[in-house]
């Protein structure tokens, strides 16, 4: 089971670790999780099994990371820019939201932003608003919660945190293959 944590592209849900570990249900696969959590600490180990995006996976523990090179991932292939970030914590922050909300927020124009966050798999299109024009609404995405190490949006900073935005110091433990979007 650790080796199917460590290979897993995408968080593990405990039915999903149950199936593949030929387990009889979740409920055996969070105690061998637990075990296999136990045993990372007390050997030491510089992975970590952490609940993220809804399911489980190993990771470097955020001490180690200054040290491994950056994850082979689209986010770090072109690292997003302050302005994306703005973008991205409103639409995280308000979801679901219309492009006027966040261009109101920002005070500038944020469409090809949306886009570009869109492309990168880091919003999704939730529906459409029921104002005039019926817009768009956005929301953030599962992988959103995974670049950014989140179990879910409740792991969000509350907004009079006043923190500012940073890239995500963690990395998997194996190169993302990012393609599901259902946040």
């Amino acid at each position: 089971m650790e080796a199917l944590l460590y290979l897993a592209r995408q968080p593990l849900n405990l039915r999903q670790i149950a199936a593949a570990a030929a387990l009889s249900g979740p409920a055996d696969a969070r105690d061998a999780v637990a075990a296999i959590r136990r045993s990372m600490a007390l050997r030491g180990s510089a992975l970590e099994i952490t609940d993220v995006a809804g399911g489980l996976q190993m990771l470097t523990k955020s001490q180690y990371a200054r040290w491994l090179p950056p994850p082979a991932s689209p986010a770090a292939e072109s690292p997003l820019t302050r302005a994306s970030l703005e973008t991205l914590s409103i639409v995280a922050a308000r979801q679901p939201v219309v492009r006027a909300e966040v261009e109101a927020i920002r005070g500038v124009g944020c469409g090809e932003l949306l886009r570009q966050l869109l492309d990168a798999d880091l919003l999704r299109i939730v529906g459409r608003s029921g104002e005039l024009g019926k817009p768009l609404m956005y929301g953030t995405t599962t992988r959103f919660l995974r670049v950014f190490g989140l179990r879910d949006l409740d792991d969000l900073p509350s907004p009079d945190q006043d923190a500012e935005p940073s890239q995500p110091t963690r990395q998997n433990a194996s190169p993302p293959a990012d393609t599901d979007t259902a946040a």
